[in-house]
């Protein structure tokens, strides 16, 4: 627990979540919903900015040009913030685990509490959903 008696942010807690049908429309980009997990790590670590960095990702021409080389990301994509000792991060996504990045981005200073976290987005033709991995 923290001073406000709120449970912390952790890998485990995070694993809690399994996949259910409410969903959380994102404010900037309307053709972004996001599962409870993603809601509960956002709020836990304070980490709105990061749904709104991939959020905003989707329609930029960078995002068009990846999905011109590769029709997988139109479905499916791999979200992973990596967030070093220095606490800066990176931002990164993928067409899958092993393939290198479509986005890369520097994330000059976050005091996101874990060292990592992967977020899921998959496309059902109307909506981008972001969920965590536990959720699928």
């Amino acid at each position: 627990m923290n001073e406000t008696n709120q449970p912390q942010l952790t890998h485990n807690n995070l694993r809690q979540f399994t996949g259910d049908l409410d969903r959380y429309r994102h404010l900037l980009n309307r053709r972004v919903i996001y599962t409870p997990g993603v809601q509960y790590l956002a709020e836990k670590g304070e980490a709105y900015w990061l749904i709104d960095e991939i959020a905003l990702s989707f329609g930029t021409d960078e995002m068009r040009r990846a999905i011109s080389r590769d029709p997988r990301i139109e479905d499916l994509q791999f979200w992973r913030l990596n967030v070093n000792e220095d606490r800066t991060a990176w931002l990164s996504a993928r067409a899958d685990s092993h393939e290198d990045p479509f986005i890369l981005r520097k994330i000059p200073y976050t005091d996101f509490p874990l060292d990592s976290v992967d977020i899921r987005a998959g496309f059902d033709g109307q909506h981008w959903t972001l969920y965590l991995p536990s959720e699928h």
